[in-house]
């Protein structure tokens, strides 16, 4: 037996990592089997506990046909579970249960009542946190209110989730447009308005979840939660879906300047906005009862605006709101876009001066095209062809060079023959690091992309 073990100890002073990685094993395999016996014995423990009381029905069959042996066995295997059961379901009792003390409390209270009563305090706690006395600087708990399909309490847009409905989400959207109440009824809707038109009702009747936050209200049947939100400077200066422009000294020549004009009863901003919006105009003006509808124009330039308070002119449903009076006019932006200067096309007669606008690939030639096209209404041409511009609408792409129909030719070409086949011609110049970088962008990454870190770390040409 010396002579076996002697020869291992010489194995493991020649090869002392082997040593330790059997002995790490050794240890792993042990930890595993004390692991296992420990969550076993857990379940053994209620076992046992159960065949006490039930007299019997937990027993092995192996171990009840011999009851001598059997209790001996099952006494011992008890003993032994209930230890390692000790040792690992004390630590259990005590998880990692972090948070505010008002959850502690909250679990504590769900304890002492047993099985779901945890729950229900943990969602009781949350509605009251995140219900009437939510305020946490985005927006203002304002109460519960009644909502009318035939009058609707906040009369802004909405829109629906019954899937994903939150209280955050509600809120966003309507500050994104401009309103200063949110409402949500149903669980799942939405509703947004600058002034809240319905009676004060009592907050047990907004007893409905949110259908994507269990934990909050979102108001009940016909019944709104409504939220007063504190919007930012950009979002005060916008009505709904309109973007208020300012306050305006009235044209020489309204019916020139405005040419859609029409008086509305009880005016307000959304009746204005939404006639405007309709006859697909881009300005939506107010001067007390009339609305009028046009494009911004050199007769009414939108350049010089006056102070507001010359336009504090309350329009007479909405308290809130300014509608301008016979001498300043309130101005408000459409969704209506302004495609007056999208408009383009060839030249009507050929040209025989070729205008040239030449730069070092880079300098901002596109971009100089671009706007010369929606200054003037007409296409600029190309020396070269790019499908991708043609695509993107730079239609006079495609014509050739030489064809007179466009109104500038672009040319990075700099050698004599190609400068003296033009007329006449504009040079681009840019700082030359600049145009270099974004060549290099174009070449890898397309006319509006960038070149991907792979090529600026490659070694290229």
């Amino acid at each position: 037996m010396a002579r076996p073990l002697l020869k291992i100890q010489r194995y493991f002073r020649r090869k002392p990592v082997r040593f330790f990685s059997l002995i790490l094993l050794y240890l792993t395999a042990g930890s595993l089997v004390f692991l296992h016996s420990g969550f076993v014995g857990g379940t053994f423990s209620g076992s046992g506990s159960g065949a006490g009381a039930g007299g019997g029905r937990g027993r092995d069959p192996l171990v009840a046909s011999d009851l001598g042996a059997g209790k001996a066995a099952s006494t011992a295997r008890q003993e032994v579970a209930g230890a390692m059961s000790r040792v690992f379901r004390e630590p259990r009792r005590h998880g990692r249960r972090y948070g505010p003390a008002w959850m502690k409390r909250a679990r504590q209270d769900g304890q002492k009542v047993g099985g779901r009563g945890g729950d229900a305090g943990w969602n009781r706690a949350l509605k009251g946190r995140n219900g009437k006395d939510a305020d946490d600087g985005r927006a203002k708990y304002v109460g519960c209110y009644v909502d009318d399909i035939q009058k609707r309490a906040l009369r802004g847009v909405s829109f629906f989730d019954y899937k994903k409905m939150t209280v955050f989400r509600c809120q966003d959207n309507c500050a994104e447009r401009g309103y200063l109440y949110a409402g949500l009824e149903f669980g799942a809707e939405c509703y947004c308005g600058h002034k809240v038109q319905g009676a004060n009702v009592t907050e047990s009747e907004c007893n409905m979840e949110c259908k994507g936050e269990r934990s909050s209200a979102c108001g009940g049947a016909n019944r709104l939660s409504i939220y007063r939100l504190e919007l930012s400077h950009e979002s005060a200066r916008r009505y709904g879906s309109a973007i208020f422009k300012g306050c305006f000294l009235k044209p020489d020549n309204v019916s020139l300047a405005l040419p859609v004009t029409a008086v509305i009863q009880n005016m307000s901003v959304d009746k204005c906005v939404d006639m405007c919006t309709e006859k697909e105009q881009s300005l939506a003006v107010l001067a007390g009862d009339r609305c009028h509808c046009g494009f911004p124009t050199s007769h009414f330039s939108l350049h010089e605006p006056e102070e507001e308070n010359m336009c504090l002119h309350r329009c007479h449903v909405e308290e809130l709101e300014s509608c301008g009076n016979d001498q300043y006019f309130v101005v408000y932006q459409t969704q209506v876009q302004d495609n007056r200067c999208m408009d383009r096309r060839f030249l009507p007669s050929r040209s025989k001066l070729l205008q040239a606008l030449a730069s070092f690939p880079g300098a901002g030639n596109t971009w100089a095209r671009h706007l010369i096209e929606l200054a003037t209404g007409f296409y600029s041409g190309s020396y070269y062809f790019d499908g991708s511009l043609y695509n993107k609408g730079f239609k006079g792409e495609r014509d050739h060079w030489r064809s007179g129909r466009t109104i500038c030719i672009k040319t990075h070409e700099s050698g004599k023959k190609e400068i003296e086949a033009f007329d006449s011609g504009i040079l681009m110049i840019r700082n030359p690091y600049k145009a270099l970088m974004a060549e290099f962008n174009r070449k890898y990454g397309g006319h509006i992309g960038f070149a991907s870190q792979a090529h600026w770390k490659g070694k290229g040409e």
